[in-house]
């Protein structure tokens, strides 16, 4: 598991970047890696969040605003969102990952990397959309787990 939450650090770290550069996704992934060292499984589980939460942005800041109240995208601090980002990710994409996981491990990368009151933020939105996705899947009758897609 501490490959994970390296995993998520370097997502959350390239995700930032991105939303402040203006440089292409490959590039971004390109230029962190050739500064910084980590295991096969941490590089593998961080492309797939970084592209995975890159490249479904347009459709996951939707259900993000949809689940936050008074607070846009816009409003939002890039840490925060970038966390946010990938946990929604996961929340979607990889259903072979304990719900419960990626809500603990996106409130601790907010206390650790946010400001004072993102761990409580980040926990609110992502309580209120893990609700909402919750309900929409019992009510579906697929209810097939799968894995996380390939990078």
């Amino acid at each position: 598991m501490h490959q994970r939450r390296k995993a998520r650090e370097v997502a959350l770290q390239v995700l930032y970047e991105l939303d402040v550069q203006m440089i292409g996704l490959g590039e971004a992934i390109e230029l962190f890696w050739a500064n910084f060292e980590a295991s096969e499984e941490a590089r593998k589980f961080s492309s797939l969040l970084i592209e995975g939460a890159w490249n479904n942005r347009e459709q996951i800041d939707s259900l993000i605003s949809d689940s936050s109240e008074n607070w846009t995208i816009a409003r939002m601090s890039r840490v925060d969102k970038s966390i946010l980002r990938m946990a929604v990710y996961e929340l979607l994409f990889c259903r072979d990952i304990p719900p419960k996981v990626t809500l603990n491990e996106a409130i601790d990368l907010g206390k650790v990397y946010g400001s004072e009151n993102s761990g409580a933020f980040i926990n609110g939105i992502l309580d209120a959309l893990y609700g909402r996705l919750r309900n929409k899947d019992e009510n579906q009758d697929n209810h097939s787990l799968t894995g996380c897609p390939e990078p």
